[in-house]
């Protein structure tokens, strides 16, 4: 019997906002699936696919690894920015050569910035009700 060659898989969690992107690295040739679709079917701008591109065209390695991620919470922009957060964080664990080329991309840091929460006697955030002097 015959044995069965195992991938070699390098695994990155990345965060964005409320959103949380798990990314697995196979060798392959270059196709990224996110929940299933296709990069083009998951995310219908532009935008957003260079967005989640931009790890692997900053390392030149598009189309040596195979991207498969679940990613959940947030809106499509968020999971965008985590899908690329965990992607770098992967890329770092299969090659620790590209840890320059993607922290001077800003890859690796994790992006603080959270909506803020609602304060009581305004409308939102910051948003307060219409003053009237009389």
């Amino acid at each position: 019997m015959a044995k069965k060659s195992e991938k070699i898989v390098f695994y990155g969690t990345g965060r964005r906002k409320k959103s949380i992107a798990r990314v697995r690295l196979v060798d392959g040739k270059g196709e990224i699936t996110v929940n299933g679709k296709s990069l083009d079917e998951y995310f219908g701008t532009e935008i957003l696919k260079v967005i989640v591109k931009q790890p692997l065209t900053a390392t030149n390695t598009v189309s040596k690894y195979d991207v498969i991620c679940k990613v959940q919470g947030g809106g499509y922009t968020g999971q965008a920015g985590a899908i690329r957060h965990g992607i770098s964080r992967a890329l770092l664990q299969a090659n620790g050569e590209y840890r320059p080329t993607l922290k001077t991309s800003g890859f690796l840091t994790r992006d603080p910035r959270m909506k803020e929460r609602k304060k009581y006697g305004l409308k939102k955030a910051r948003k307060a009700p219409q003053f009237s002097k009389r």
